[in-house]
């Protein structure tokens, strides 16, 4: 039998492959999606893992484990050699490198063991078996790195990886935070948490520097913000509308199509009329074209959208409709960091599939974790424009800054 390990984008892309290399007789023996590339843990791609094989014939029946066992025994040895010189014992390799072969050796079954029967070999190519025991083993070293003498984390890195779960950042970020710490070539165990904590800054601001963004562009036209129910688009639309009036001389409008909830329009127009800015309603995407040609002359007019459960995707696909076809517009999420992170991360991931890029975060003064930026912004490549955080128009809102964000996430060395 003939396995083969495609990686490709698709399963009709695996499938092709397959059928032109093994034939149409061949069988996938399993699936799963992966994450390729990336640079310092980020920006990596998924995949879909596909393992697919060929009986080649039939052959005298042997055990297929004895051959993988001479293999895998030289290459555990390796890593043995490797993970000591890390301060990883042997028994801790042989047991990941087990679990690594698990997928591709199967048990010899009592019919196979007959003598009178015959059953194909197990022959898994060489060049990539040997690729998933190389990757094994740096995440075996990596793992050792991150030990101290006596197999225990080191305070320093303990305390980050303590704060960061207070700050509610997920696992995945975590991890990659320590691997990036951990594979820098100067790293010691003997760090105290001021080297630690100076290392995670920088790693950080260096993931979040590409989603750096500047708001309000002094050309954008129409600024569309949509998000939940009761993140406080309304109140955060009021605020940057008095900035840009204020502040900049903009002459601003609005629209509404939030005609679900009792006086948001109401609401909108109060603050409309404190600007002495007009406001149009609209009830549907095909009164749209009626409500910009009677803000024809505002140079930048703020669309504020119905909240709806968008944990649903038809209700984000309705407000898609809505803010589609507008040249010279953005669009801002709207996200309370009061949410669940779950609820948070779905709502985000249905946005971003229909093009969404910027995000805005409200209720910043409600609550002391600020982790759900850093899964939010990093999970799906949002931008982060601004940060929320009261009621007072329009002073209680700033654009998002980097440096301060990440001081508050990790807070003082000394003060873990």
């Amino acid at each position: 039998m003939r396995v083969k390990r495609y990686v490709v984008k698709s399963m009709p892309d695996a499938l092709s492959l397959i059928r032109s290399e093994l034939g149409n007789d061949a069988v996938i023996l399993n699936t799963k999606e992966i994450r390729v590339g990336g640079f310092m843990g980020m920006f990596r791609k998924k995949k879909m893992e596909v393992i697919a094989a060929i009986e080649s014939g039939q052959q005298q029946a042997k055990p297929p484990t004895p051959v993988l066992a001479a293999s895998a025994t030289r290459y555990s040895n390796s890593l043995s050699y490797d993970a000591d010189m890390e301060n990883s014992s042997a028994a801790a390799v042989a047991d990941l490198l087990k679990e690594q072969l698990k997928d591709y050796v199967q048990p010899v079954s009592p019919v196979a063991a007959l003598p009178e029967k015959t059953v194909p070999a197990l022959a898994v190519e060489q060049s990539e078996l040997a690729e998933e025991i190389r990757q094994m083993k740096q995440m075996i070293i990596g793992f050792s790195r991150q030990q101290g003498p006596s197999g225990q984390r080191p305070a320093a890195l303990q305390k980050l990886v303590e704060r960061l779960h207070n700050q509610d950042v997920a696992d995945e970020w975590v991890d990659r935070l320590l691997e990036g710490i951990t594979d820098l070539e100067d790293y010691s165990t003997e760090w105290g948490a001021e080297k630690i904590w100076a290392e995670a800054e920088r790693i950080i601001k260096m993931w979040l520097f590409p989603l750096q963004s500047e708001g309000i562009s002094p050309t954008l036209r129409v600024l569309n913000f949509v998000g939940p129910t009761g993140v406080g688009k309304t109140t955060t639309i009021a605020k940057l509308a008095a900035e840009q009036t204020l502040r900049h001389k903009r002459r601003v409008g609005f629209i509404t199509s939030d005609t679900y909830r009792i006086a948001a329009v109401d609401q909108l127009r109060t603050y409309a009329n404190i600007l002495n800015a007009p406001l149009e309603v609209v009830f549907s995407p095909l009164e749209l074209s009626r409500a910009f040609t009677q803000l024809e002359d505002r140079s930048l007019v703020f669309v504020d959208t119905a909240g709806r459960n968008f944990r649903n995707e038809l209700y984000v696909s309705e407000v898609n409709s809505l803010i589609q076809g507008q040249s010279d517009s953005d669009t801002f999420l709207v996200l309370s960091l009061t949410g669940k992170s779950k609820d948070l991360d779905v709502v985000a991931r249905h946005f971003s599939l229909f093009g969404v890029e910027k995000v805005l975060f409200t209720k910043w003064d409600e609550t002391e974790s600020y982790g759900s930026i850093l899964n939010i912004v990093l999970g799906h490549m949002l931008k982060p424009t601004y940060i929320s955080s009261g009621q007072n128009v329009p002073d209680d809102i700033r654009p998002f800054e980097i440096d301060s964000y990440v001081k508050q996430l990790l807070g003082a060395a000394e003060d873990e």
